[in-house]
Formats: structure tokens, sequence, C-alpha cells
């Protein structure tokens, strides 16, 4: 999953909400190290304590005061006195933002980028899958790697993953990106913009420091605030809320060469009724990252809950499970509290304004992950940007955000996300045993089938055979319990995607 900080204007009153983009802190946001937003709490530093065993408030001492780390380059900024209309103008700095501006300058036309800390490293811890990065020649932007995962069902069954995964070095990759950028003739502005004029062949982008920027297209990639992209229907997603430290502990007891994608064992619970209590109608899983004997990212995580499970509540588990699994932690160099929606309706489609990433509603509904599916995305906005602006089609305004509309979001991937979210539908359902029964079916699946829902690799036609061959591995009582609570959910998507047409 994708660790992501994010940023989110929904009622969460229950969460502390933290600015994020995509892939499981999972992605990139990020499921991990990659995803979260919302003005975050992401901290760098060390601070040390003595500790016997931990509370949630101990632990939490631990946490260093918030440092920003820059870029040690400077960048080449917007001169608005110049009144020019740039072709692109790209509305937030995360990576699904940069890796449009970065392509689209690469052709040849002018992009301005414009994000309120635009030098600053990206907070969220990124974990994702080595193939999908290896497929986007982003290898170099991985620093650490583990040749396999494993999955706690429970403390009599496990399953391991025989597929490499990664974390990203969140340096490596935006100072590649932004490299490229300035390479490329991209400028920038460091403001928030907080309103859109649009006129029938360019946009008027007004931002909080008083300065006009003219652009003939408006993307959006501002993640989860959902800055300038237009809704139409109720946003009620699910919520995915995690808390996540990177440590320094006196030991672990897992095998540092094997990253741990899910812990679903409960025993940490026994003496605690309340919690576990909680945590069978809600249950949680750890995820973690161990990178040595004494240094380890360790996150609790709620897959999916509507409404979110408290931050508190996360974090009191984390605590039970470390004093039980006799983790000693000695210092804390980060934490991240996350918060991703999951599903809820698309934006408008189209609208004047293009999308990328959580803006335009592509986090996987079932799983969190964004990054490695937003990266994938970006070319295929870019291009159609490109194909219509640097042409003599005479496309314009509402005509040519269509179209990249059309491009990002066809019906292939529409359909796609209908089984998705009706995927995060039945999960929303399911208790802790019923949750343990379906990942165990779910990685018993040939391996095509798995990776596929989790890289979004699959379509419709191939959902339905993933759909019937996770019927058929899962137990009786596992068929029983998707077919009494997914009943409702299926008939839903059916008629989605009866009423959805080109």
């Amino acid at each position: 999953m994708d660790t992501f900080l994010l940023n989110t204007h929904t009622k969460l009153d229950i969460l502390h909400t933290v600015s994020v983009f995509g892939d499981k802190v999972s992605a990139f946001s990020s499921p991990k190290p990659s995803r979260c937003h919302s003005k975050g709490t992401q901290k760098n530093g060390i601070s040390k304590a003595v500790s016997q065993k931990t509370s949630s408030s101990a632990l939490l001492e631990l946490v260093p005061e918030t440092k920003k780390e820059n870029l040690e380059f400077g960048l080449p900024l917007f001169d608005p006195s110049k009144g020019v209309v740039v072709d692109l103008a790209v509305v937030g700095g995360g990576p699904a933002g940069l890796a449009v501006a970065q392509q689209v300058s690469e052709a040849g036309l002018s992009v301005c980028s414009i994000d309120p800390s635009p030098s600053v490293i990206w907070p969220n811890n990124y974990g994702v899958w080595v193939d999908e990065f290896e497929a986007m020649d982003l290898l170099d932007c991985l620093d650490t790697t583990w040749s396999c995962a494993v999955v706690f069902i429970d403390n009599k069954s496990t399953k391991n993953l025989d597929r490499p995964y990664g974390r990203v070095n969140r340096k490596q990759l935006k100072s590649k990106m932004m490299q490229k950028c300035i390479k490329n003739g991209v400028k920038f502005h460091q403001a928030k913009v907080v309103k859109v004029i649009h006129e029938e062949s360019k946009s008027l982008l007004i931002c909080n420091d008083g300065v006009t920027i003219q652009a003939t297209v408006v993307l959006d990639a501002t993640g989860f605030s959902r800055c300038l992209v237009q809704y139409d229907k109720p946003y009620n997603p699910g919520y995915q809320v995690a808390y996540g430290i990177l440590a320094e502990v006196e030991e672990h007891p897992f095998d540092i060469n094997k990253m741990v994608f899910m812990d679903w064992r409960d025993s940490h619970l026994k003496n605690n009724k309340e919690l576990k209590e909680r945590n069978r109608k809600i249950p949680t899983f750890l995820y973690a990252m161990p990178f040595s004997s004494q240094r380890i990212f360790l996150e609790e995580t709620s897959l999916v809950a509507q409404p979110g499970v408290p931050m508190k509540d996360i974090q009191e588990r984390m605590v039970a499970r470390l004093n039980h699994l006799g983790i000693r932690v000695k210092s804390i160099e980060e934490d991240e509290h996350c918060v991703i929606p999951m599903g809820g309706c698309l934006p408008v489609l189209p609208q004047r304004v293009i999308g990328i990433g959580g803006t335009a509603g592509m986090v996987h509904p079932s799983t969190g992950y964004m990054v490695s599916r937003t990266l994938a995305a970006a070319p295929i906005v870019a291009n159609a940007i490109v194909k219509f602006l640097d042409s003599d089609t005479n496309v314009f305004g509402d005509e040519l955000s269509a179209k990249v509309w059309k491009d990002l979001w066809p019906i292939e991937r529409r359909r796609q996300r209908e089984f998705f979210c009706f995927g995060m539908d039945v999960l929303l359902k399911l208790d802790l045993q019923g949750t343990r029964r379906f990942f165990d079916a779910f990685f018993n699946l040939e391996p095509r089938y798995w990776h596929g829902f989790l890289s979004s690799r699959l379509f419709l036609p191939e959902l339905i055979l993933f759909g019937l061959s996770l019927f058929r591995h899962a137990s009786n009582t596992s068929r029983l319990e998707i077919m009494s609570k997914g009943t409702v959910p299926l008939a839903f998507m059916i008629n989605n995607l009866l009423q959805d047409r080109e």
C-alpha cells in the first residue's frame, strides 16, 4: 500500500488529516510506504527516550519536531510581469503533477508549476511493487528492496508473496523529476491557487500572492484537496487510515529479507477486551519494512472503513502490537498520519480543468494504492495535451479538456473502477474473521490475478474471471459471506455499468 499524507476537505472530525499524494505509506501515496494528505504531521529528526512497556502517549513523546527537507538546488521562477500565456499550468507539485509537467515540457511546450512549497521534499513514505517502477525506468528511485513479501493471516497461516517490493527514495524521485523539468524549461511559482476563471481559449489562475497566471490548459494535481476539479454528486468515500513510524528499535522479530505486507494477527489484544472487540468489528493490520535488525518502518493500518477509524484508536492498537511483539522503540526518525479517501464518485466528466491523481479519483478503491497508477497515467495525460496543443487542429478550451479526460478515463478504466468499488463495498462489511478468510483466498490465487488486481492491470473481462477464481478458492463460509454481503453492492455495480456508456 502506498503511504500518503493527504489533503481532504470532508468532515472527518475524528481524524487528524495530513498532506498527501498517493501509494500506501503508502503509494507513492504508499500498499506501503506510499500514501496520505491534508496538512501533515510527518516529522523528521531523531528523538530519544527510555521506556519499559510503551503506552501510546509515551510513544508519541518520542516523535521529533517537524523538520522540512528541501532540494539542494534553486528553481527557475515564473515571471508574471511578462504577461505570457503558458501552454500548461500544473497546480500541485506532487509526483503526478511533476510527471505531467516533465513530459509536456519535453515536447517543447511552456509549463508553469504552481505549488506553495515547490522545493520541499515530499513527507510521505511510498512503498511500491518493484516491477511497477521497473516498467517506468524508476528503479534508481528505490532506496531499499525486498525480494519477497509476507502476509500473516493469523497465528497459523502465512502467505509468502514471491513479488519484490521496494521503498521509494522520495528525495531521489523528486530531484530526478525536478531536474528534468528544469532542463526542459519548466518555470515554478510558489503560491496557492485560490480561484480559476475560464475564458474561451485560456484560463486565469488567481494565486494567494496576488499573481495571475494565464494558461491554455490547467491541470489540477493537488491530491485529495480537490482544489479546482469539480464534483456534482455527494462525495461519500471509505477511508484508509494509518499511523506509521520510522524507528530505531532494540530488536524486532521480522525477517529483514521480507517486507511485511499485512499482519492480521490479533493476539496482542487478548488482554484488552475493548480494543479486541473494536478490532473484531473493524480490523487493522501491521505493515512493516525492516531495513535492518534495529531500524524499521512500522505502520498500523485500517484498510477501509466508513467512517474512518479514529487516529487515536489506530495508535493504541499499534502500541499494543509493539508491546506484544517485544519491540522497544529507542527513537523515532519520522512519524506520519495517513488518511486516504477511497472510492466515492468520480469528478464531473468532462470539465474544463483536467485532473490527475487523487483529485481525479485515481486511488485504487480496494487497496488505497495510487502512486504507480498515477505515474503510469501521466504519459497518457501529457500525450493528449501535447497532441492537441502542438498541432493545427485548433482545439482549445472545453473541447481540448474533454478529449484529455476521455483518454484519462476511457470506459474500460471506468468499468474497472466500478469493480474495484464493488470490492471496497464488500471489504467494508467484513469483520476480522471475514477479512482473514478473504485474504487467505485472495493470496491463493494465481499470481497474475492478485498481481493484476493490486496493480490495476485487470480490466472487466479479466476481473470477472478474477472474481470467479476468488470465489472458487474461498472457503464455504467465505463464499456464503461474499454472497450475503456482496449481493447489494453487486447489483449496484451492475446498474452503474449498464448506465455508463461511451
